[in-house]
């Protein structure tokens, strides 16, 4: 009886994993099946490296968003991933008791909070406040729907991805790794920044890429804060549109090859999201080797 039921969870884990692999497919096929025609019909250089998207001309370049979409990631990289690996280190060994449970639940929630609530918050309190410092600076723009907005905004949206999967990865690190320092000499921020970082790298790693992850698949709030303007700019002042904004914005009214451009657009993010994946399975290799 007990190896009859064994092999039945076997197998009912064998077909979830089946599932799982089988969803991934199904969506790999449906996006290259649908995008790959149009980027031939377009061209692959038209449409990676053009500069100017008008559905009503036929003219699919996307260049404006892929730049946008590297832009915001980036600057959502260099607000959110200090800020959240400095917590993460915090709360793993500086972080009282009394104030640790208060403080990781704040973490936890920011995780749930739907991202049209970020959007809202990012239009009537990020915007405005970047508006206001950037008129205070001398600049002349006249909207705060910029891409330090949309930066600062999902900087603070992958905040609970990275603390989370970073303060985990810490804590994870046996003890002795830190009383073995310090019996050598090494100070108490010593031990942790020289020892129990370095040793929770993959973790800390694997976090990062989560948070990117979900910052460039980001749509909704982007909307918001983004300014949505197809255009290349070298200025964080200025308004642009990211490629899951523009999907969103589109998608609803879009037919025939415009249809399909959108959906190639799709074809784009996924391989982004793949080469994401790839360089961090090849940096914890290297790491771990």
């Amino acid at each position: 009886m007990r190896n009859l039921l064994e092999k039945v969870m076997h197998g009912v884990f064998f077909v979830c994993a089946l599932a799982s692999i089988l969803a991934v497919a199904l969506i790999c096929v449906f996006l290259f099946a649908n995008g790959i025609p149009a980027i031939r019909e377009i061209g692959v250089l038209d449409f990676l490296t053009g500069t100017t998207w008008k559905p009503g001309n036929d003219v699919y370049g996307i260049l404006p968003m892929i730049v946008g979409s590297i832009y915001i990631t980036a600057g959502a990289i260099v607000i959110g991933v200090p800020i959240g690996l400095l917590t993460a280190i915090f709360m793993a060994f500086y972080c009282p008791k009394r104030i640790y449970g208060v403080l990781k639940p704040c973490t936890e929630l920011l995780a749930g909070i739907p991202s049209i609530v970020y959007g809202f918050f990012g239009m009537v309190v990020i915007a405005p406040v970047v508006l206001d410092v950037a008129k205070f600076c001398g600049s002349k723009i006249s909207s705060g729907s910029t891409i330090l907005s949309a930066s600062i905004l999902l900087g603070i949206m992958i905040l609970p991805t990275i603390i989370g999967v970073s303060e985990a990865a810490l804590r994870a690190v046996p003890n002795a790794y830190y009383e073995g320092a310090v019996a050598m000499g090494a100070t108490h921020e010593r031990a942790i920044f020289s020892v129990m970082l370095p040793a929770a790298k993959s973790g800390v790693l694997a976090g990062i890429v989560l948070g990117i992850g979900r910052a460039i698949g980001e749509t909704m709030a982007v909307i918001m804060v983004a300014g949505n303007q197809p255009r290349l700019t070298g200025s964080l002042l200025k308004g642009i549109r990211t490629m899951t904004a523009n999907i969103v914005i589109e998608m609803g009214y879009a037919t025939g090859l415009h249809r399909e451009a959108l959906i190639a657009t799709g074809v784009v993010l996924f391989v982004f999201i793949l080469l994401i994946n790839l360089t961090f399975s090849v940096l914890k290799r290297r790491k771990d080797a």
